[in-house]
């Protein structure tokens, strides 16, 4: 989508550090604006030193990365002059039937190995008020899934386009892109233990092998969103303090990450298999008379 007959590895490495940089910085705006409101009410939170697991917390870390969909299709739009709907999908639409059927699919198995997972994690009980609890519920099921979409469409859609366009042919255009999305991806999460490295690096390759064999970013938003939203949930329906269950520190994590690993490279078999005969979705060369003025691009 983003090749040209030139290279551009240094407009793509500004990309990348634009697109990371307002990550961080939107999380610190947002977050020491939270952080302010809580002070006000006697409550410190993470971002000031605090244990004070909030709500407004819990909400700002959400937004911040969700902030990374309109911030992803600006860069685009300003380094490379192709429209921020590309990032969508092959035919520049969110193409909401692939989303439904991948949800209908994946959901129930990943409602199970949530479950499952919440029996390895460390996890310590916390007094929560009422109000806390339905605060932190709500802003969950709002927001968790526009913070997954935001990962996507920045490290599965814009990174991993701009890495593969360095590519000279399909191959190394391929392996670029899943390798540099998957790597900065990792590293953007500040973790020192090894098993939680592990996890993000097969999440995200799994999940950009998903997008480049469907055309568009669907289903890895689906398998995001459902991992983060679950948790979230369950550890408030358990009344769980999240500080060590979201710990990422060198020791906090253990081999059964390995499992959901696993899982994943189930479902890239499947999409792969399903994809078999035709292959990486396109960019339709005639555009359909309905969209003939859009901008339609692919995820190669």
């Amino acid at each position: 989508m983003l090749a040209d007959d030139k290279r551009r590895i240094g407009r793509g490495i500004l990309a990348i550090v634009l697109l990371v940089g307002g990550l961080f910085a939107f999380n610190i705006l947002i977050a020491v604006a939270a952080a302010f409101v809580d002070a006000q009410a006697g409550r410190t939170n993470p971002t000031l030193g605090g244990t004070d697991y909030t709500p407004l917390y819990h909400a700002a870390n959400l937004a911040s990365v969700a902030l990374l969909i309109p911030w992803s299709m600006l860069l685009q739009r300003w380094l490379y002059g192709v429209k921020g709907a590309s990032l969508h999908s092959v035919v520049s639409s969110f193409r909401l039937d692939v989303f439904g059927r991948a949800f209908l699919i994946i959901g129930p198995v990943w409602l199970l190995l949530s479950l499952v997972g919440l029996y390895f994690m460390p996890m310590d009980q916390a007094h929560w008020s009422s109000t806390d609890l339905i605060a932190v519920f709500t802003a969950t099921l709002l927001l968790a899934p526009l913070q997954s979409a935001g990962e996507e469409y920045g490290f599965r859609g814009l990174v991993f386009r701009v890495a593969a366009s360095w590519g000279r042919g399909p191959r190394t255009a391929l392996v670029l892109g899943v390798l540099v999305s998957s790597l900065v991806f990792t590293v953007v999460h500040l973790s020192t233990d090894p098993w939680f490295n592990i996890w993000c690096f097969s999440l995200s390759v799994s999940l950009a092998l998903i997008t480049w064999r469907t055309g568009g970013i669907e289903i890895a938003v689906v398998i995001h969103a459902l991992n983060n939203t679950l948790t979230f949930l369950l550890l408030t329906v358990l009344h769980a303090d999240q500080n060590p269950a979201l710990e990422r520190s060198a020791g906090s994590q253990s081999a059964a990450l390995l499992i959901p690993c696993l899982v994943l490279v189930v479902i890239t078999a499947v999409v792969w298999l399903r994809t078999r005969r035709t292959g990486p979705a396109l960019t339709p060369s005639d555009p359909p008379p309905a969209r003939a003025g859009r901008d339609n691009g692919g995820h190669e």
